[in-house]
């Protein structure tokens, strides 16, 4: 099955299959989103679902936010709770066929949805979505799950060895503030395009 196909995604959230939806803004998510001065930064969450990550940076002043998912279903459900948010800064399109840049793009729970052979071509994606001082921050996961996914796992060595290619890896540790069930499975990053690459 072609997982990025849009009607597989459809069907889990109009059935309810969306185990990796935690109904609220993921907290290491927060705590980087805290520290951030610059409200004017274009701002890209792929693979966003529900996104009570964009929801909790429009709700702060950030309103240069675009949230992009390939089920139409999720921008509906965010639309819904965030009526003010603009109807054009929602992509409901595929992220490797998007043609834009931006300053910061957050990572939760798309990368992990992908088939793995899709990694490549997401770290070449994000490097073209990103602006020269730009920055891939968010949360990855640190465990193998079914080879069959989704979920898709991984591991720290796996990831620097991805994202080396094009990235300078700022950080890459153990999240100290996930949520209860991904406690020590969790790994937060802040990677910097690497012009030299």
């Amino acid at each position: 099955m072609n997982l990025m196909n849009k009607d597989y995604w459809e069907e889990r959230y109009l059935n309810h299959k969306t185990g990796w939806n935690i109904g609220y803004i993921s907290p290491p998510l927060k705590v980087y989103f805290d520290q951030l001065e610059n409200k004017t930064l274009k701002i890209l969450i792929p693979g966003a679902g529900n996104s009570y990550e964009a929801e909790y940076l429009w709700n702060h002043g950030f309103k240069n936010v675009y949230v992009l998912d390939f089920a139409k279903q999720p921008l509906d459900n965010f639309k819904k709770r965030v009526p003010e948010f603009p109807q054009h800064q929602l992509l409901n399109t595929d992220f490797f066929e998007l043609d834009d840049s931006f300053d910061l793009i957050i990572e939760q729970t798309f990368f992990c949805a992908l088939n793995p052979s899709l990694r490549l071509n997401y770290v070449e994606q994000m490097r073209q979505l990103l602006n020269p001082e730009g920055k891939l921050v968010g949360l990855l996961f640190n465990l193998e799950f079914t080879k069959t996914g989704p979920p898709f796992g991984g591991n720290i060595l796996e990831y620097q060895l991805l994202f080396n290619q094009a990235f300078k890896i700022k950080v890459l540790e153990t999240s100290i503030n996930s949520i209860k069930e991904r406690q020590g499975n969790e790994l937060f990053f802040i990677f910097g395009v690497d012009n030299t690459k």
